[in-house]
């Protein structure tokens, strides 16, 4: 009995599944690996102007609105590199490359906050646009981001073959706005914009870290090892505390962020419901989250305040138990002065549209009498192209192939074209003749720069259409 072919058989499928992921197959040497992270910890010479202007670019980027900018000065910025340095080495527990790599994200913090607070305390433009504002309230989506791009980061620097993993990362986590937009507080003694940006510069760098442990533990690159086990717990249990202590205020504010989403919809939803009568129609609606206020505006026939109150009562049945409603209409809904009079508002909007008709009637009048004008302006050219070229032709009978045209005058910064007559001569006009025919032509078109062109050559023989079919 013939024993199994082993080698024929075809893998399992959790085999394939976890060849088609593996981090190993293409994964670059760990010497490699770590001589290039090592190498990305430093900043100094060139890569601190790069840094300095880097974040001049993004702080005009945020200042002016201007989201390109602020992702082309992301693209340029060295801040990736020593964030996963200090989580390198912490996966590989090398307390020196910690160190090296703590004061150099400590050295491109500052230069970065000094260069953003200078920019900022003398640009002109002080108003807080809305990409600077959007980085002053993170949440946990924030740290997802983090995460997740920090991961994506480090398993880019282990491959063999490079790719553009690491600006994308940069890109997509945002390390330099947050420091822009703090150093923007700084500038206006903002404290709680510097608080909100560099709580979320400080998220971006321990979760690119902490992801960057993770690939290096999961990777098994060569590491050193604690001789006291206790010691190692200590400094793991350490890491895990700085994790979750920098985690737990953005859950805190995502929670915020979800539940003052929830209650603006539900808000609008409970005006629409129940301000949908024939009587009247909701001019405008504004929702304040953050004092749990409901302001509505109406137009029409004004409630009550018997129904506004029953109205009020029904908040807290539609999920709003703490919100105050505010109903701006009449005072007195009784008198009958204060009620809209239906009649006049169509009125003036039927007096509005037929002004709005009028205009668009005179503007299109105008623009064909323009068209008109040109039309015949064209027509009047054609009939004394003609007759100029037909007299030519009886001055000068050597001459034929006469066309007459106009043409754009090189260098010419106006817009009437230059008004030309070219002929082909078997015989050329004398000089004298030549300036004769220049100054007639220019009497003729009207044109102080009409000119003539007169070419030497062999007439060709005039085609005359036969009489007979």
């Amino acid at each position: 009995m013939n024993a199994p072919d082993t080698q024929s058989r075809p893998p399992s499928l959790r085999a394939a599944i976890a060849h088609r992921f593996s981090l190993h197959d293409d994964k670059a040497d760990d010497a490699e690996i770590d001589r290039a992270i090592r190498a990305g910890v430093e900043l100094q010479g060139a890569t601190l102007w790069i840094l300095m202007l880097a974040i001049l670019i993004a702080s005009i980027g945020l200042n002016t609105n201007s989201t390109a900018v602020i992702i082309g000065a992301m693209l340029v910025s060295p801040l990736m590199g020593p964030i996963v340095g200090f989580g390198y080495g912490i996966g590989i527990l090398d307390f020196a490359l910690i160190r090296r790599a703590l004061a150099n994200l400590g050295i491109a913090a500052t230069i970065s906050l000094g260069t953003s607070t200078l920019y900022f305390l003398v640009t002109p433009l002080a108003e807080a646009q809305s990409e600077l504002l959007a980085r002053t309230t993170p949440s946990l989506w924030d740290v997802l981001i983090a995460l997740a791009g920090g991961l994506a980061g480090i398993i880019g620097q282990t491959r063999r073959e490079k790719s553009n993993v690491i600006p994308g990362v940069a890109i997509a986590t945002a390390l330099m706005p947050p420091l822009c937009t703090a150093g923007y507080g700084l500038a206006n003694a903002n404290w709680s914009v510097f608080g909100g940006a560099f709580y979320l510069f400080s998220i971006n760098c321990v979760f690119i870290a902490f992801a960057a442990v993770i690939v290096i533990d999961f990777l098994r690159l060569p590491h050193r090892k604690f001789i006291d086990p206790v010691k190692e717990r200590r400094v793991k249990r350490a890491l895990l505390a700085v994790v979750l202590l920098t985690a737990l205020p953005s859950i805190w504010l995502a929670a915020r962020l979800v539940d003052n989403e929830v209650f603006g919809s539900r808000a609008r939803e409970f005006v629409r419901k129940e301000f949908n009568t024939a009587a009247v129609h909701v001019l405008e609606t504004r929702v304040a989250p953050g004092t749990h206020d409901i302001e509505v505006t109406l137009i029409g026939t004004p409630l009550a305040r018997t129904a506004i109150k029953a109205i009020e009562q029904k908040l807290a049945s539609a999920g709003l138990p703490n919100a105050r409603l505010f109903v701006h209409q009449g005072e007195v809904p009784h008198v009958e002065s204060q009620k809209i009079d239906v009649g006049s508002l169509k009125a003036d909007i039927l007096a509005d549209i037929v002004r709005n008709n009028q205009d668009a009637l005179q503007d299109r009048d105008a623009t064909i009498e323009a068209l008109r004008r040109q039309v015949t302006a064209q027509q009047e050219w054609v009939a004394q192209a003609g007759a100029v070229t037909r007299e030519f032709e009886a001055q000068y009978p050597q001459c034929g192939d006469v066309l007459m045209g106009k043409a754009a005058q090189d260098g010419a910064d106006g817009t009437a074209p230059v008004p030309f007559l070219s002929a082909t001569c078997r015989r050329m006009p004398r000089a004298d003749e030549v300036k004769r025919i220049n100054e007639w032509l220019r009497v003729r078109s009207g044109s102080p720069d009409a000119r003539v062109v007169l070419v030497a050559g062999r007439l060709q023989p005039v085609r005359r259409p036969s009489p007979h079919p």
